[in-house]
């Protein structure tokens, strides 16, 4: 199997940085909204993941895209693709769930 197959069927996800924890180690966060399975109202929901950063080119607030990678350490197992939008901001300040809820598609299932 070549390599680029291989890279090619790696996950890849859209997030915001939330956290920069280290030298290139950030925390993404992946917001979705999902149907309760009773009460069928929207749900915010929220994963968060630890991400490689190599180039310590994200900053707080800044929407990423990350893929799927080896181990790098005990809890990154992602990695930087791109930065997609830079943030409006320039100071270091944790965004909150609000912020990142407000800007999420909605994830439907049909029955």
């Amino acid at each position: 199997m070549s390599q680029h197959a291989r890279h090619n069927s790696r996950k890849t996800l859209i997030g915001f940085v939330t956290s920069r924890s280290g030298d290139k180690s950030i925390k993404v966060t992946i917001p979705y909204k999902t149907p309760h399975p009773l009460y069928h109202k929207i749900v915010n929901r929220q994963t968060v993941v630890h991400v490689h950063d190599e180039k310590n080119e994200a900053r707080i607030g800044d929407r990423v895209e990350i893929m799927e990678t080896r181990p790098m350490s005990r809890l990154k197992r992602w990695r930087i693709t791109s930065v997609l939008e830079q943030a409006l901001s320039t100071t270091d300040v944790a965004i909150t769930e609000n912020d990142v809820a407000a800007s999420v598609p909605t994830k439907t299932t049909k029955s």
